[in-house]
């Protein structure tokens, strides 16, 4: 390890700096000028996946399957979306 923390790595006599351990990560964001908060969910099966949609072609984007409401509290959460999210079939 070097001095500020990352992990360093000797490859070939070379020296390879890693990531850091303990570096503080961001919220995932989404532009809500480009894209829309949906869950697609499944007429048959009811299986429900949480992402985004796309406005100017209508393409979903997926990002998590949603078991419960503590799911779609995550996600919610993760991203920071407040309100009603439409869903899609």
């Amino acid at each position: 390890m070097t001095r500020d923390g990352a992990l360093c790595i000797i490859i070939g006599g070379q020296e390879a700096i890693g990531m850091k351990f303990g570096k503080k990560r961001t919220k995932p964001h989404f532009d809500d000028d480009s894209r829309t908060p949906v869950i697609r969910a499944s007429i048959c099966t009811g299986e429900q996946v949480a992402g985004f949609r796309r406005k100017d072609d209508g393409v979903f984007e997926e990002v998590m399957l949603i078991r419960s409401e503590a799911d779609l509290q995550a996600f919610r959460d993760a991203y920071g979306i407040e309100g009603e999210i439409k869903k899609i079939y």
